[in-house]
């Protein structure tokens, strides 16, 4: 008898459980993360906009602030970015790659030929915080705000100064493999008076637009990430590489860019690139010069 009471307790708990746990588990939802769609930046007069797109509504949280580097989470690397000043772009509760674990919204990489905004490079995806590094020309004030139908995070970087068209001059990548010289082109970019030529090779750096990677363009950096120490006297130009240096065994290098770069302003007519610990082949006198490890 007893045995029979206990089987019977143990069937009604049973039975309780499932009637109580059925309504639980049929009330539990999952709320979808937003999703970043697409980025987008375009000139206005006296500012450029950059744009943020999101499904399924805004990030929890966001926020843009002035950075010395930017750093990829969670490796704790340092994330290389073209400009003369930084932007950390962080969205929390926010997700830049698709169920299935494509990217959501693009290329995590992409240059601007506009006044202010120079490029915008993905920086972290990870724990539903989203970082983005925005290079732009010069260190300006800027506002963040919310937009919706549909759901955007917008910045506005102010752009209170003047600039020149120049060119940079990137790889014609159809060009060089065919074998059909020249094997660069020169692509408008705008940038702050009076520095011109510095301007010129921070956009060099910053590679082709979108539009211009689909036409065959590339930048071959050779393994340099940037450049500094730039001068100009006597119609010589000197410029050193930052971060590494090497040809990789090919004939074009980011040598075959930089000069014709600097060559198109009337106070250039020889270019001497200097390796980053500072050597270059022919240091002295009126002529081009190049690092050993730009050799092929």
């Amino acid at each position: 008898m007893y045995q029979f009471r206990a089987a019977a307790i143990v069937l009604a708990l049973t039975g309780l459980g499932s009637s109580l746990g059925a309504p639980a588990m049929a009330a539990v939802t999952s709320t979808p993360v937003p999703t970043l769609i697409a980025i987008r930046a375009a000139h206005h007069p006296g500012y450029d906009r950059l744009v943020f797109e999101f499904r399924n509504g805004l990030p929890a949280e966001r926020g843009a602030r002035y950075v010395s580097q930017v750093i990829a989470d969670p490796s704790g690397k340092r994330v290389s970015v073209a400009g003369s000043a930084r932007l950390l772009v962080r969205f929390f509760g926010a997700s830049g790659h698709n169920p299935d674990g494509r990217i959501s919204y693009g290329a995590l990489r992409r240059t601007y030929a506009l006044p202010g905004v120079m490029q915008v490079v993905n920086a972290g995806d990870f724990e539903a915080v989203l970082r983005f590094g925005v290079g732009v020309a010069r260190r300006e004030p800027f506002r963040i705000f919310t937009l919706s139908n549909p759901s955007r995070v917008v910045i506005d970087l102010t752009t209170p100064y003047r600039t020149a068209q120049v060119h940079a001059y990137l790889l014609d990548s159809r060009r060089f493999k065919g074998g059909h010289p020249p094997f660069v082109r020169g692509v408008d970019r705008p940038v702050i008076t009076p520095a011109v030529a510095f301007g010129a090779l921070q956009r060099l750096f910053a590679g082709p637009t979108q539009a211009e990677l689909a036409s065959g363009l590339r930048f071959a950096a050779s393994r340099a990430t940037g450049f500094k120490n730039l001068t100009i006297s006597d119609q010589v130009a000197r410029v050193q590489l930052t971060g590494g240096c090497s040809s990789g065994g090919s004939t074009f290098t980011v040598a075959d860019e930089i000069m014709p770069t600097l060559r198109q302003f009337p106070s250039v007519r020889w270019v001497k690139i200097y390796s980053p610990s500072g050597h270059t082949e022919r240091p002295a006198g009126h002529s081009d010069s190049i690092p050993v490890c730009l050799e092929p």
